[in-house]
């Protein structure tokens, strides 16, 4: 992927309206393109600009976030295009790095980041858990209100998983400040989780939503049992009725688009994502 695309010469855009939802991408896929293959890649696509992985194994190393972070904003800027939510590891001040990665963050103009996530230990209870997840998070908050910067915890699907159950975060983040962290409801995961329910963790997620993200998924019988297997947009189960509900919230941040099916060659990953943000628009509009 990265060889195959080629830093083209492109000229400078002027700024762009900001929409409602700008609509990016989890660069996961192709972030092993450079900051300008990266940029011209986003413009092919036509999204408003990408999440960007900041941590171990991702598109900007912890280590490194100072210095690329912001070669890779100006790459995308002068696209028109920009770095809407910072992926990290980061579960608590004491993660790795975790203060220089948020600090480029901030000195990027990039004001949400994802955190890392926990998994249930079988050894203590959910309740000692929660009291321990809540402490970190609170102390990562202070950091965020010295920095301006926007925490959110995506739910995912899974029987360790904290959060996959949206009831998990409510009740950790109660009386947190919603401006400093919130969630970043996962519309994919949470309808594996709750086949009719979703509505309800969408209505319990939506008084502190930091960001969506969009992914599609459907059921399917396997040699080892029912698995939930992810699917291009409007393939599966997710209903076009959350983006609905979405519309008539007060809203307005980043939707990004999450690619977990296989996507091929370059060929078929550029039609597979066009497909996948034309569905998308569908279903806001």
């Amino acid at each position: 992927m990265a060889a195959s695309v080629a830093a083209a010469s492109v000229p400078c855009f002027a700024a762009e309206k900001r929409h409602r939802f700008p609509i990016v991408a989890f660069s996961k896929p192709f972030q092993s393109l450079n900051h300008e293959a990266c940029a011209d890649f986003v413009t092919e696509i036509g999204w408003d600009g990408i999440e960007c992985p900041v941590r171990p194994k991702g598109q900007i190393e912890p280590e490194t976030a100072a210095d690329e972070l912001p070669a890779l904003v100006e790459a995308l800027k002068r696209r028109g295009k920009t770095v809407e939510i910072g992926t990290t590891n980061i579960t608590s001040i004491d993660t790795p790095h975790a203060e220089k990665v948020l600090r480029a963050l901030a000195a990027s103009g990039v004001k949400r980041y994802r955190m890392g996530y926990w998994k249930y230990s079988e050894k203590l209870s959910i309740e000692k858990q929660h009291a321990e997840i809540r402490a970190q998070i609170k102390d990562l908050t202070a950091m965020n209100a010295e920095l301006g910067l926007r925490g959110g915890y995506q739910n995912h699907s899974g029987s360790q998983y904290v959060g996959a159950p949206i009831w998990d975060m409510h009740g950790i983040l109660a009386g947190m400040d919603s401006a400093r962290v919130g969630m970043i409801f996962d519309i994919g995961h949470a309808t594996v989780e709750g086949g009719y329910s979703w509505e309800i963790d969408a209505r319990l997620a939506g008084s502190r939503l930091t960001a969506v993200y969009v992914k599609d998924f459907q059921w399917e019988r396997t040699a080892k049992g029912w698995k939930a297997q992810w699917k291009p947009l409007g393939e599966g189960m997710v209903n076009a009725k959350y983006f609905k509900m979405l519309k008539a919230t007060d809203y307005a941040g980043p939707i990004s688009q999450h690619h977990e099916y296989e996507l091929g060659s370059r060929e078929e990953m550029i039609g597979a994502m066009r497909a996948d943000l034309k569905v998308l628009k569908g279903w806001l509009a």
